[in-house]
């Protein structure tokens, strides 16, 4: 399938957890941003390469051959949300941010993540 502008649309960018990871990703960066200069090879990287890790396991999942294989990358990408949320706990800690901000988007991502993994194993048996 092609845009007007011959992009070429693919399947993960239909899916809405897709594009909302993309919108937390955007958000780690503008939070990183502040971070002390010392975090910019250590958490901030870090951070930055486990957010970035959630759309794209999205994204390769939905181009494998098979259902089992996307579940699989939409696992991965929950582990990565799940390593996110524990590295922004840690920046808290530290006193890089005042509150985990984007703690609802999140749980949104989460949520969805979950709920298409739900669907995919009712399709897949």
């Amino acid at each position: 399938m092609r845009r007007k502008s011959g992009e070429i649309l693919r399947g993960h960018k239909n899916l809405e957890v897709w594009r909302e990871s993309i919108k937390l990703v955007k958000q780690v960066y503008k939070i990183t941003v502040g971070f002390p200069r010392e975090e910019l090879y250590a958490l901030t990287s870090q951070m930055r390469r486990s957010a970035i890790s959630i759309p794209s396991n999205i994204a390769e999942g939905a181009a494998r051959n098979s259902k089992k294989e996307f579940i699989q990358f939409l696992a991965i990408a929950r582990g990565s949300l799940s390593e996110l949320e524990t590295q922004l706990v840690i920046a808290k800690e530290l006193g890089y941010i005042k509150d985990i901000e984007i703690s609802e988007q999140i749980e949104k991502v989460f949520a969805l993540l979950s709920g298409l993994i739900r669907q995919q194993k009712k399709i897949n048996n």
